[in-house]
This record gives C-alpha cells, sequence and structure tokens, in this order.
C-alpha cells in the first residue's frame, strides 16, 4: 500500500510537470525556461521585478570549488555555472551578470574551468560579469573573481590568500604503534610518492623538489590569471576602477587581506555590498534599470525516484555554523589555510 502511494504521488508530480511545461510553451512560448540536450535543465526565476526588460543575472559561487558532482540532479558546479553562464549569454535582455562569491576556494581544475567560462562569456557575449564578494572570497574564490569586468567587496570580506597547497597526513608513526607494516610493491620509485605509509626520513630531496615544482608552477599560474585578470579590467574600465599596485606580487604569498587592505592594493575596484555591485552593473552595461534574475537547476522525475532510492547510514553531524571542505589527499588547492582540517 505504501509503495502503490508514493507511485501514485510521482505520477501526479510528473503530470503536474509536464502539464505546466506544455502551457509554459504553448502561452508563453517557452519564455524563461531553458534545456540543453546536454547538461543540467535550467529554469529563470524573478529575484527583483522592476518593471524593466532589461536583466542583470545574479550566478552564486557558495561553498568549496569543486567538479565533483554535488546534488542530485548528476552534476557539479562547474557544469551548472557553465550551463547559467549559457543562458545568460542566450538571452538578449541580459545585459550584465553578478558573480556572488563566498567561496573559501577549492580545487585547481574547477577553479580554473570557472575562471575560463566566465573569461569566454564576457569575449563572446560581450556582457559585462561584476563579481560582488560576500564574507569569503579567498584563494579559488578570488582566482574565479580576477576574470571580472569589476570587483566590489566588503571592508571586512576575507579575501586574498593567493596560493597553492598540497594536503597529506603521515600516519607511519601510528602504524608502527600498532604493529602494521606495510608491503609496497611499485613499478618506479616515485609511485608511492606523498604516501601517508612511510617513513618521513624515507622522502627523498629529488621527491621533494618534484612537488616544489608541481607547486610553483601551479603558483605561477594564479599569479598570472590575477595579474592579467586585473590588467584587462582596468584598461576595459578606462582607470576608473583600481589598478594592481607596483609591489602586488609581494602579497601573494599565501596571506588573508581584508577587502580594505585588498581594495588599496588593487585586488578590487570598489568597496560595498550586494547593491552597490547591482548598481555598477547598471552604470557598466548603459541601462537605466533592471530586473534581477536566478537561474535555478530544474529536476525532474527521474531525480526524484533518485531521491527515494536513496537509503544510505547517515553519520552524526555536530553542527559548528559551517561546513568544512573534505580535501583529497595529494591534490593541489587554491584554498584559504584556515579551512585546512
Amino acid at each position: 500500500m505504501v509503495t502503490a502511494i508514493v507511485l501514485f504521488v510521482c505520477l501526479g508530480i510528473s503530470v503536474f510537470f509536464n502539464l505546466s511545461d506544455f502551457a509554459n510553451d504553448l502561452f508563453l512560448g517557452g519564455s524563461g525556461r531553458y534545456s540543453h540536450s546536454v547538461g543540467p535543465r535550467i529554469d529563470e526565476v524573478l529575484v527583483d521585478d522592476n518593471n524593466s526588460v532589461n536583466k542583470i543575472a545574479i550566478i552564486d559561487v557558495d561553498g568549496l570549488i569543486t567538479s565533483r558532482v554535488l546534488d542530485q540532479g548528476g552534476f557539479s558546479m562547474v557544469e551548472v555555472i557553465q550551463a547559467q553562464l549559457r543562458c545568460a549569454a542566450q538571452d538578449d535582455n541580459v545585459k550584465a551578470v553578478i558573480l556572488k562569491v563566498d567561496s573559501p576556494g577549492g580545487e585547481v581544475l574547477a577553479s580554473d574551468d570557472i575562471y575560463r567560462a566566465l573569461a569566454k562569456f564576457q569575449k563572446t557575449s560581450g556582457k559585462p560579469v561584476i563579481a560582488s564578494m560576500g564574507d569569503l572570497a579567498a584563494s579559488g574564490g578570488y582566482y574565479v573573481s580576477t576574470p571580472c569586468r569589476w570587483i566590489v567587496a566588503n571592508p571586512l570580506t576575507l579575501t586574498g590568500s593567493i596560493g597553492v597547497i598540497i594536503h597529506t597526513w603521515n600516519y607511519r608513526g601510528l602504524m608502527d604503534k600498532l604493529g602494521l607494516e606495510p608491503e609496497v610493491y611499485k613499478s618506479g620509485k616515485f609511485k608511492d610518492m606523498l604516501s601517508g605509509e612511510r617513513e618521513p626520513s624515507q622522502v627523498s630531496p629529488e621527491e621533494k623538489e618534484m612537488l616544489n615544482s608541481l607547486i610553483q608552477q601551479t603558483f605561477a599560474r594564479f599569479k598570472e590569471v590575477v595579474g592579467e585578470g586585473r590588467r584587462l579590467a582596468n584598461q576595459e574600465n578606462k582607470g576608473k576602477g583600481q589598478a594592481l599596485a607596483a609591489d602586488w606580487t609581494k602579497y601573494a604569498d599565501g596571506r588573508v587581506l581584508s577587502g580594505q587592505d585588498a581594495y588599496k592594493l588593487g585586488f578590487v575596484d570598489e568597496l560595498g555590498d550586494f547593491h552597490d555591485a547591482v548598481r555598477r552593473a547598471k552604470t557598466i552595461a548603459g541601462i537605466p534599470n533592471a530586473n534581477l534574475i536566478e537561474y535555478q537547476q530544474r529536476y525532474g522525475l527521474t531525480d526524484l525516484f533518485h531521491l527515494f532510492g536513496k537509503a544510505e547510514a547517515k553519520p552524526i553531524k555536530i553542527d559548528w555554523g559551517f561546513d568544512l571542505p573534505k580535501l583529497q589527499a595529494g591534490q593541489p588547492y587554491y584554498l584559504a589555510p584556515m579551512f585546512l582540517r
């Protein structure tokens, strides 16, 4: 009986959404809804109606930046943001995008993918992206902000933290206490690099040099996107924003900066809040007013069944007020140091 009731409810939901889609296509011509043969299904949601034909799209970068699948739709943060940017590019009424960033950073490749998507969007569509920094826009959170035409930060925003980190654990001492001894068979002397089973003394200078070289290459890329992004923004803004300080690389040592200090050094263009970012977006886009919209991912019946099918045990969590990122050992991150646990 329970199964029958659940299936009946799902059938009703399916019929409702199908009728809604039909009515939307019949009466509205499908406006406000975007579908792609590949990628997330996106719906347009009105956030602030200012009785204007112009639109400013709001796209969130919230939490750890990752390419891992985090929702029941089967898509990652990177894929969802890419789909949202495609929607903004296709809609002629969208005149600008506000990137709301509240992130401690995250994976190197995921951060770079979002960076490239934003840079490509601005180049091909001609529409400006204005970054609005929240409480935190550090490391990878700053990385994805660098291609934006204008960056707005609150004076108390935590940003900067320009650097790279690879985090792992060495648990050989614990293994020795438990009487565990590893047996390793490898094809090359570096195949067990970063293994936590080895004695620290077994890590050769050559191996340390290889890891340091990898980190420095990734760090050089970070500094490259900061320098290039801020230079292009200042050029397009005709000097109205903040230019990077001559000695800005001295502060690219992993340190976290306040919004106030970031403004003085030219890492951001303006001190303010989200409303200031909206005002700036209208000024740069050359429009007197605009409706604010968001793009939300749409879930179908298959996603609903996927949710019902989940019956895994949930661990007990202690609420600290925020979620600490789960880092993969040996993977490079653009991540603020205070979030390493």
